[in-house]
């Protein structure tokens, strides 16, 4: 049976402990989850059971390695337990996913906006949620990223690609589907993504950086996502990389704005050519080895390099993830990056470990579903 929202047990937090230890790390025997939650076995039983009666926890089997040398009991979740729905906005369309309890895609669609009203959004996502969940199951919860500052998880205070400010968005949809519904910037679900299912987890300190119309920046430091109200300013992408570089719309001579965008790429190499070409064109013009397009490419790529060295010597992650719909420069460009981090490295210092995403829109979206999978575990209040 499903998990109910009811009052809280008095041992709902403990519970609650015991469920993300087992989604985030699990399968995990009896014995390792009462060490790392530093809990008696009798206390885990009494807490693990409701879980495994509502559904969410199962056991799997055993491992050696007990104590005096008795077998353990593995747990594990069930992760189809719950489904849950994550949604990218963009200007002309919305994308999603339905996903399991740990983030996995079942189904994606995507619907256009034929309006940019919010209560017309609002119907466009309520139409999708709605496709997603007849393909597969219907989900217990949304979770909605976009490029812009949002406040409280359900205000979008600000998002100029949609003209917005100060629409009550989670409202809307809750409203039309009946839905809890949070709401997040984009950058932030790609990293919470990457945090609990993803090359961060288990990791106490690493970065994220994206690529794209903009450049967006997430950190994890002390196993939490760093966020505030700034987020969806776009503030890294103003980092100075080259003090002659071309001037970005805010003024700002040779930020990462100016040089490593798509919009700048394809400027760029546009002007080189005396014709106008695409993100993607270039890409493969520059794999081509066509000399215009490898000039520009790896004077991208150079600077991307120069940003990853700076993120590294100020925050010192165990490891750097690359997204978004730009990430390709980030392999075109590969050895002009490296030269890029070398030229702001000590030389003494570790390798930096990066890990490049594919730039998939499903990778946006699963990032806003597990906007709803957190909120669901960490807000579940769960009935004995």
């Amino acid at each position: 049976m499903p998990l109910k929202r009811s009052t809280w047990t008095e041992d709902a937090g403990a519970s609650r402990a015991v469920a993300l230890e087992v989604l985030r790390n699990g399968p995990l025997s009896r014995s390792e989850v009462a060490r790392r939650l530093a809990l008696s076995p009798g206390s885990l039983t009494r807490l693990s059971t409701p879980l495994i009666r509502a559904g969410l926890l199962r056991e799997v089997g055993e491992t050696s390695g007990g104590r005096v040398g008795r077998p353990s009991q593995l747990i594990d979740v069930v992760p189809n337990a719950q489904a849950f729905a994550g949604l990218k906005l963009r200007d002309d369309r919305v994308m999603g996913v339905i996903t399991d309890l740990r983030a996995q895609v079942h189904k994606s669609a995507e619907r256009p906006l034929t309006s940019q009203e919010p209560e017309a959004v609002a119907d466009s996502i309520r139409d999708l949620v709605d496709e997603l969940g007849a393909e597969w199951k219907h989900p217990t919860a949304i979770g909605i990223g976009l490029g812009g500052r949002l406040a409280a998880h359900r205000m979008v205070r600000s998002a100029a690609f949609l003209g917005w400010d100060d629409v009550p968005l989670a409202e809307l949809v809750e409203q039309r589907t009946g839905l809890p519904t949070i709401l997040e910037n984009d950058v932030v679900a790609f990293t919470e993504y990457e945090h609990w299912f993803g090359a961060g987890r288990g990791l106490s300190r690493f970065a994220v950086v994206t690529l794209g119309a903009g450049i967006g920046y997430g950190l994890v430091a002390n196993d939490a996502v760093v966020a505030d109200e700034d987020h969806g300013i776009g503030l890294v992408g103003h980092w100075p990389l080259d003090p002659f570089g071309p001037v970005c719309s805010e003024g700002h001579r040779g930020c990462a704005k100016s040089i490593l965008t798509e919009g700048a790429i394809v400027t760029a190499l546009s002007g080189a050519l005396g014709r106008p070409v695409t993100y993607e064109e270039a890409m493969d013009l520059g794999e081509a080895g066509e000399p215009a397009a490898r000039r520009v490419l790896d004077d991208a790529g150079e600077g991307l390099g120069r940003l990853l060295a700076a993120i590294a010597n100020l925050t010192m992650p165990e490891c750097i993830v690359l997204g978004g719909e730009g990430v390709r420069l980030a392999s075109v460009a590969r050895e002009a990056v490296e030269r890029g981090i070398a030229k702001d490295r000590d030389p003494r210092t570790r390798k930096l470990d990066l890990v490049i995403r594919s730039g998939s829109d499903t990778e946006w979206c699963r990032g806003a579903a597990v906007l709803a999978i957190q909120s669901f575990v960490l807000g579940a209040r769960m009935a004995a």
